[in-house]
């Protein structure tokens, strides 16, 4: 991720069409061709190629810089995985979202296995908008008795985590899954595990605006949510 002062300097074009390109990119099922054909209309000659390396550049500082700004999460971890082609490859996509739907955070792993799960559960962990579980509601999957065995033997998870595996308690996860995937369906498909972490951080983090989570911005005022995003970037809105 770059980290300086301005992450726009030296590029062909300027940072309110990248972050044009970028904000209408991510929360929509929409191809970079389509988004090339949507930015001609405007008047800007952008190939899809280029399209595709804004977004391998910033999505994932769009993600780091949105993060401080989410509303924080409740105790009710529901944890599931979807699957993501890679390459060829299916892999695991770890997500959780708590009772009320917010996302509470995601990883991208090429195992479903009890080192993935307990990755995932450190990497939420960490997040300044979660807090520890009460609950955490997860499918039948044996891997997260033995990751959160693990992590309360080790302190890393509260001790009175209750662990429930009932598939049909989180539905709310697995409908929230449909969300990711329209996203992904549209695109070039992933051609690396890297290209895939890179644009799904991006396609997180922005549904998590729309979704509300961000503490000042309803989730229907698209025009607020363009001027954090130009803030946070220092860009005039």
């Amino acid at each position: 991720m770059r980290s300086g002062k301005n992450p726009f300097k030296g590029r062909q074009f300027t940072a309110e069409v990248i972050l044009w390109a970028v904000r209408w990119s991510l929360p929509f099922p929409i191809s970079y061709r389509n988004l090339e054909h949507m930015l001609a209309d405007r008047g800007v000659s952008v190939d899809h190629t280029t399209l595709y390396r804004w977004i391998q550049a910033d999505a994932p500082e769009l993600d780091k810089r949105l993060r401080p700004h989410l509303r924080m999460t409740t105790g009710s971890w529901r944890v599931d995985e979807t699957y993501v082609k890679v390459k060829g490859r299916w892999m695991y996509l770890h997500r959780a979202v708590d009772a009320r739907g917010q996302t509470i955070d995601f990883l991208l792993s090429a195992k479903r296995d009890a080192a993935a799960a307990r990755r995932f559960f450190r990497k939420a962990l960490k997040q300044a908008h979660t807090v520890n579980p009460r609950t955490l509601t997860v499918d039948k999957n044996a891997a997260y008795p033995s990751a959160t065995t693990a992590m309360k033997t080790d302190g890393e998870l509260w001790r009175f985590a209750k662990l429930r595996q009932v598939k049909s308690l989180n539905n709310i996860v697995e409908q929230d899954h449909r969300r990711i995937k329209r996203l992904i369906r549209p695109g070039l498909g992933f051609k690396s595990f890297h290209s895939a972490r890179r644009t799904i951080a991006g396609y997180e983090i922005m549904a998590m605006v729309r979704k509300g989570q961000i503490a000042t911005i309803p989730a229907d005022d698209m025009s607020r949510q363009a001027s954090l995003i130009a803030t946070l970037f220092g860009v005039a809105a």
